[in-house]
């Protein structure tokens, strides 16, 4: 099956004071049709640069440096501000985490989302309401007609994200970035959207690329895991291999913090150290410092092992530690 999302040695760098910065250095994945891939990391890890450079976000003093991003087999990276302009919001979207980057607090839910419509395609007013109030109604919102007359103010938290998803998925993209945009809310109100989330996948084959910090989250939505490093891939597969039989000691350390692997009463297990400064990494692997497993050759480049399920490491999990 071709590729919605094909992503091949993405790389973004940032010029800071004294330095040059690659905050995504050579990210390559794919996501098919009607798939979830979980792009994990902790803050500052390169997600959601990834994210922004997908869909060409990027502005002064940053730059995509290298790569190709296709969609549907089109490369963005070829294609003039105009031409990448007409393609986001209709093949690829974005959802945030604070949904009021989405919303307009001064116009109502439905007339934000009916010029979202008519940016793409010459329909009335009336046919760009009733194409809102069908893509509310897909993402499980009660009263849809009701909540188009509304102002963001009047709903919810929760309500406002599934506003924005609804409204990610007006032209029915094929890929459709969402940078952590359940991490604000509730648990409840966070399982409702992943569930709905889930089933938007299924149903109408749109790519998901769900970042996110929580291994919690993933594990029981997406179909691939990406964990990400200090701007790279360290360890990448499908959900069950990345999460059952993990292979980056960086990823086993992020699985055995999660809280509900613990007794109650019991220290957390943590990762020692801190992610470092990308203008100041370490030689060779990044994780070597916090590492465990770390030894002299660590100080050199990590090789690329596996095919299926890989990982950037020098002593993978199922080698014994040096």
């Amino acid at each position: 099956m071709t590729a919605a999302l094909d992503v091949r040695g993405l790389t973004t760098r940032f010029e800071t004071r004294g330095a040059t910065v690659t905050a995504v250095n050579d990210v390559s994945f794919a996501v098919e049709p009607g798939r979830i891939l979980g792009l994990v990391g902790e803050s500052g890890s390169g997600k959601s640069v990834t994210g922004f450079s997908i869909l060409g976000l990027i502005d002064s003093p940053g730059e995509i440096a290298a790569g190709e991003v296709r969609i549907d087999g089109d490369d963005l990276r070829a294609m003039s501000p105009d031409q990448l302009r007409r393609m986001r919001g209709r093949k690829v979207s974005m959802v945030f985490q604070d949904p009021m980057m989405t919303l307009n607090p001064v116009l109502r839910v439905g007339d934000q989302m009916a010029m979202a419509v008519r940016v793409h395609d010459r329909v009335s007013k009336r046919a760009a309401w009733d194409r809102a109030r069908v893509a509310l109604e897909t993402v499980g919102i009660p009263a849809p007609a009701e909540r188009l007359r509304a102002y963001p103010h009047q709903l919810s938290g929760g309500m406002r994200q599934r506003v924005a998803i609804a409204t990610a998925l007006l032209h029915r993209p094929s890929v459709i970035i969402a940078d952590e945009p359940t991490t604000a809310l509730d648990v409840s109100i966070q399982g409702q959207i992943l569930a709905e989330v889930r089933r938007l996948a299924d149903e109408t084959g749109t790519a998901i690329v769900w970042i996110t910090h929580d291994l919690a989250v993933v594990s029981s939505l997406a179909d691939d895991i990406c964990v990400m490093y200090a701007g790279r891939i360290v360890e990448s597969g499908t959900a069950e291999q990345v999460i059952g039989h993990p292979r980056h000691p960086y990823t086993r350390g992020l699985i055995d913090s999660v809280p509900s692997r613990g007794q109650p009463g019991e220290a957390l297990p943590q990762i020692p150290g801190s992610t470092p400064q990308l203008a100041d990494l370490p030689t060779g692997c990044a994780f070597r410092p916090r590492c465990s497993r770390a030894s002299e050759l660590c100080r050199t480049d990590p090789p690329l092992i596996g095919k299926d399920h890989t990982a950037l490491c020098h002593h993978p999990i199922e080698e014994p530690a040096p």
